[in-house]
């Protein structure tokens, strides 16, 4: 015990709020002067990661084993009756530091977000957003269901998705139309949750005085450095700069592929077959593989980060291979009482998620590289600029690249790491657009919102979208499963605008990546400064002690552009 409370963040988990309150109350009725500020911030920072953290064990459970009943009940009750009081006591512990007119050191930043959130807390809305939370959890015990038959065995959605790598076009098709039926068959239930979602986000929106649930949420993500206007400005500039770019990209696949024309099975911009007619890599066999090599990527990146990873794998805290009742998403949860970070994949054996756990473990090391701080609005993951945290995760799937070749401890021979780096650097291409549908798609919804209630309307949206920023897709015979395919992008669902960050995230780290092929050493060190700083200075300035700069316009899509196809035209002429 340390102050009354558990050091052991899983015997806190087993408290409810009666016996959380009295720790609550103490701190609520604590003098507060300038020589017993640090104390308090201390201890209600203790506090407040162990409260985190509890949620975030009982939601982690709720995507590992999404059959797990008994999880669901803990997690809903958890949810419903200590969330909310901690929540308001949060709020009640900012306006008191804000009345008090104190400004502790480190605390700009922090205070800042703290005047925006109690500016738009309403009291509420607390258990609206303990409906949400209810509703986003039924939508992952939904996903998490989908199973199907491929040739008499049971796989899952992440599976699947794998063959449509397959060099076999008829496999290819085959899987899509498997997925589309899958989606096909949840309409229902994925519509009811999404209608409830939406009725009460703009219930919130209009509880704190907001027209719309944009402008809200925008608030809530504390997104200080940019607008609406701004995000539509990046569309555009993808349109004008990238379209192109990833047409010359289909255009060489058609090629390669002696196809007139692309179907949504020869490119679903991150799976897609080898336009050589190689058989997709296949870096590791299982899990314990996986990990055994990412630990030499990590150690020649930087072996202070390779000592983080090991912690993460020697705590069991990594869940990386797909299995059945497993939810088809990736992700990073930090948690924050232990100093930790729990990452979770359903891995298949492919390139991707080679790439895909390079990006999570980025994630993880900001995890680690920030918590020094002492207060938890300094160094959580939820207080720190999506923005900036997103650039953490892109940049090291960039600097772990140099390392992925066997002749450095790394998972490819020479040609396959050509292969491997090829496919990379043409999805760095392939996300912008993509990304551009599913947040253009947003703003539709939310500027939007009673019709976006008629799911059909919002299929036709997302159809026009596709054609728009993936033109090169022939959709002819398809357009059903065009239209019900803006299901599989759970961001959309669960968490609202959190897409475009990896957009603006993806440029910086482009950024970061053209700094380390000048100097990878010290383009490490300047990231590492960066995550180190967590929410203590401004989203620009974290961009700039990354050695990047915050910008998302045309001229620097268009540098981006040019350097990876650059890059790509240099593997292609050694090959």
């Amino acid at each position: 015990m340390k102050n009354g409370l558990p050091t052991d963040p899983i015997e806190f988990s087993e408290w409810d709020w009666d016996q959380i309150a009295p720790h609550a109350n103490g701190l609520l009725r604590r003098r507060l002067t300038l020589s017993s500020i640090d104390e308090w911030l201390a201890d209600w920072s203790a506090l407040a990661r162990l409260i985190a953290e509890s949620f975030n064990r009982l939601y982690i459970r709720t995507t590992t084993h999404t059959n797990d009943r008994a999880n669901h009940a803990r997690f809903r009750k958890y949810s419903e009756e200590v969330m909310p009081k901690a929540r308001e006591f949060e709020q009640r512990m900012k306006t008191r530091l804000l009345e008090s007119g104190l400004r502790p050191k480190g605390m700009a930043v922090p205070l800042r977000r703290m005047r925006s959130d109690s500016a738009i807390y309403r009291p509420e809305n607390l258990p609206l957003r303990t409906k949400c939370e209810a509703l986003e959890a039924e939508y992952n015990e939904l996903t998490g269901s989908r199973t199907f038959d491929w040739d008499g065995e049971k796989v899952d959605q992440a599976q699947v998705f794998g063959k449509l790598g397959d060099l076999d076009r008829g496999v290819r098709e085959r899987a899509w139309r498997a997925i589309a039926a899958c989606l096909e068959s949840q309409r229902t239930e994925t519509d009811r949750i999404w209608v409830q979602l939406l009725d009460l986000r703009q219930q919130m929106a209009r509880n704190a005085g907001f027209k719309d649930y944009r402008s809200f949420h925008w608030r809530e993500l504390a997104r200080f450095d940019y607008t609406p206007q701004d995000c539509r400005v990046f569309h555009d500039g993808i349109t004008r700069v990238v379209v192109p770019a990833v047409q010359r990209l289909a255009e060489k696949r058609k090629r390669g592929l002696s196809l007139d024309t692309l179907r949504i099975w020869d490119d679903f911009w991150h799976l897609r077959p080898d336009p050589l007619g190689r058989l997709p890599l296949k870096p590791f066999k299982s899990a314990a593989e996986l990990t055994t090599i990412a630990e030499r990527v990590f150690t020649g990146v930087d072996p202070e980060l390779a000592a983080y990873y090991r912690i993460l794998r020697d705590e069991g805290l990594l869940d990386l291979e797909a299995r059945p009742h497993k939810s088809p998403v990736g992700y990073m949860q930090e948690l924050p009482a232990s100093k930790r970070a729990f990452i979770f994949t359903v891995a298949v054996g492919l390139h991707l998620d080679v790439d895909t756990h390079l990006h999570e473990s980025g994630h993880a090391f900001h995890v680690f590289e920030s918590a020094g701080w002492p207060c938890h609005y300094q160094s959580m993951q939820d207080y720190n600029p999506v923005e900036f945290v997103e650039l953490g995760s892109m940049a090291m799937e960039l600097l772990g690249s140099p390392y992925l070749g066997m002749d450095r401890g790394g998972f490819y021979t020479e040609s396959q790491l050509a292969q491997a780096r090829l496919e990379h650097l043409e999805q760095l291409l392939e996300f912008w657009p993509y990304m551009a549908v599913v947040d253009a798609f947003q703003h539709w919804v939310y500027e939007n919102p009673d019709a976006a209630h008629d799911t059909r309307q919002c299929d036709e949206v997302w159809a026009s979208l596709q054609r728009v920023f993936r033109p090169h897709i022939d959709w002819t015979g398809l357009e059903d499963t065009l239209r019900v395919s803006w299901r599989l992008q759970d961001h959309i669902m669960t968490v609202p605008f959190y897409y475009v960050e990896y957009g603006m995230a993806q440029l910086g780290a482009v950024g970061v990546w053209a700094n380390a092929l000048k100097d990878q050493a010290g383009a490490v060190k300047a990231y590492r400064k960066a995550l180190s700083l967590g929410n203590t200075t401004s989203l620009p300035d974290l961009y700039k002690a990354a050695g990047v700069k915050f910008a998302f316009g045309a001229t620097d899509l268009r540098r981006a552009v040019e350097l990876i196809e650059s890059a790509i035209a240099e593997i292609e002429r050694g090959r």
